[in-house]
């Protein structure tokens, strides 16, 4: 294999690769590799912003003589659709390709507004038309299931976040669905759009492993990087059957098994960056239709006995739509992704009015 890892199972599968980041020296070296698109959220453009702080340092105090007006807030926010318009420059050729199904960037919308669906669809159809290749991510929270109904009946390609379970995965898909016919009704085009649901399995894996500390579980240890995959497997024959134009795409990496063991399907990988220079040089050889083969039966009923939240996470009908937003790893996942967007702030206020005490 005389290709990069990554690079060869783009080549030889349907599975694609987007990088699991905005920041353009990443994406650059994963678009080598074979990525097709790019993801984003509050603490991915943190990292961004803070990776090339000199520049960005720039840009904000410019930003701020152009807007003298703006909060620092807005000026956080303006940044991120900086670096998120120029990542999807360099996505477009992909966007050509495939005619809007990859070669997107993901941008995501306001983690504070994840109770108020009609500012969630506002702000999607705002941030779609940065660029023509944008792809907007919406929390799969209770009261956010009818934005993706309503973004997608405006033509805005989504990517579902927050998500963890094949219940959550369900809900986005019947709700895509209902957008895109209700476009289809009236005679509106849907050609070039590319809806994704994520599910974020390390972030599946970490909730059931809270679980087990709290209840004192004790399982052979290995089991337990298993329940992300299992769920993900799960809803990927779901959305099989039944035919959902929206495709699943695997992130939150914290084993290679969330790469591995979710190869050959026509679905999305989105790897770090680390994780996809660890993959590169891991010589794992892949099994390029993994993602139909079942998790063993042992570990899987392991899991389902054992670990409620799992249980939550696998059944179709075990978490109903009341419950995605009080859900253990939802509200583990929007605290962290609240907590950035209030840190991005900070960073702003930093740089324009830094601390006169230090």
């Amino acid at each position: 294999m005389s290709d990069p890892l990554l690079k060869y199972v783009a080549e030889n599968t349907q599975t694609v690769l987007w990088n699991d980041s905005a920041d353009p020296k990443e994406l650059a070296d994963a678009i080598s590799w074979g990525a097709v698109g790019a993801t984003c959220n509050p603490i991915i453009a943190l990292t961004a912003l803070k990776a090339d702080k000199e520049y960005w340092t720039k840009r904000i105090k410019e930003f701020n003589k152009e807007n003298p007006t703006a909060t620092d807030d807005q000026i956080g926010w303006a940044m991120v659709e900086e670096l998120s318009k120029n990542a999807a420059k360099l996505l477009e050729p992909a966007f050509e390709k495939y005619n809007g199904r990859n070669g997107r960037l993901s941008i995501q919308t306001d983690p504070r507004n994840f109770r108020d669906a009609k500012a969630l669809a506002d702000q999607a159809e705002y941030f779609s038309k940065l660029a023509k290749n944008i792809i907007v991510k919406i929390p799969v929270t209770t009261e956010a299931i009818s934005a993706f109904e309503e973004a997608t009946y405006r033509g805005v390609s989504l990517n579902a976040t927050v998500s963890f379970t094949v219940a959550q995965t369900i809900a986005v898909a019947e709700a895509v669905e209902r957008g895109l016919k209700r476009r289809e009704a009236e005679g509106k085009d849907i050609s070039q759009m590319g809806p994704v649901c994520t599910i974020m399995v390390g972030r599946t894996d970490d909730w059931v492993k809270v679980e087990a500390e709290k209840k004192g579980i004790l399982v052979d240890p290995g089991i337990l990087e298993w329940a992300g995959v299992a769920a993900f497997k799960n809803a990927y024959q779901i959305y099989k059957e039944r035919g959902y134009r929206t495709r699943l795409l695997a992130a939150a990496f914290r084993n290679h098994m969330h790469w591995s063991e979710l190869l050959g399907g026509d679905v999305v990988i989105s790897p770090p960056y680390g994780w996809q220079v660890k993959l590169n040089n891991s010589g794992i050889k892949p099994d390029l239709k993994s993602i139909e083969k079942p998790v063993d039966s042992k570990i899987l009923q392991t899991l389902l006995d054992n670990f409620e939240e799992f249980r939550k996470a696998y059944y179709e009908d075990a978490l109903p739509v009341s419950e995605f937003s009080s859900y253990g790893a939802t509200v583990r996942t929007l605290r962290g992704f609240l907590q950035s967007t209030h840190d991005m702030e900070v960073l702003v206020r930093d740089i324009l009015s830094p601390n006169p005490d230090k």
